[in-house]
């Protein structure tokens, strides 16, 4: 073989291999991925306190209303009840005197038997007591993702889930909610 020759197709070699590594080079700038891959996925949560209204029907006493407001009934049946204790202790004149201190003595202490009863004398109704308690619950408000994409490891918060991928968009990995993209 001549000696041109030789150097015609070492020089052909050389321009396929240097066409053919600028080829794979070019194409694997084309053919950027268009998912990052999730290594992991850690939910971010926060403590919610609900308002949540109890009510309960609740006995409650009080004392009954007072129908004999002045105890008119206790001093007559107290001054009646003195006055013949009295009746009977005296004798002569002093019988009469008795009789009169008797039932007014009777009569005060009915009316103060009276009014003690009225004061113990209650009735039961029923209440309905109402108040908020609040319920703690966890909410998740986000996700710290950490993924891997050409070769390096990133961390990113996104508002979703993402599951296995993240899609990739201009180089960047892209944490719009599916929801949003539509």
């Amino acid at each position: 073989m001549e000696r041109s020759m030789i150097k015609g197709i070492a020089v052909g070699t050389i321009a396929i291999v240097v066409l053919a590594a600028g080829a794979v080079t070019g194409y694997k700038v084309l053919a950027k991925p268009k998912f990052a891959d999730v290594v992991a996925v850690k939910e971010i949560t926060e403590t919610v306190k609900t308002p949540h209204e109890v009510c309960e029907d609740v006995p409650v006493q009080q004392q009954a209303p007072v129908q004999d407001t002045n105890r008119v009934i206790g001093t007559v049946i107290g001054g009646v009840a003195g006055g013949l204790l009295g009746h009977q202790i005296g004798g002569g004149r002093g019988k009469t005197a008795a009789t009169v201190v008797g039932a007014a003595g009777g009569a005060y202490v009915g009316n103060q038997v009276q009014k003690s009863m009225q004061k113990s004398d209650t009735v039961t109704t029923t209440k309905r007591v109402c108040k908020t308690v609040y319920v703690k619950s966890e909410k998740v408000v986000g996700y710290d993702v950490t993924y891997r994409f050409e070769g390096r490891e990133g961390t990113v918060r996104t508002s979703f889930n993402p599951g296995p991928t993240l899609p990739v968009k201009n180089g960047q990995v892209d944490v719009t909610p599916p929801e949003a993209k539509q």
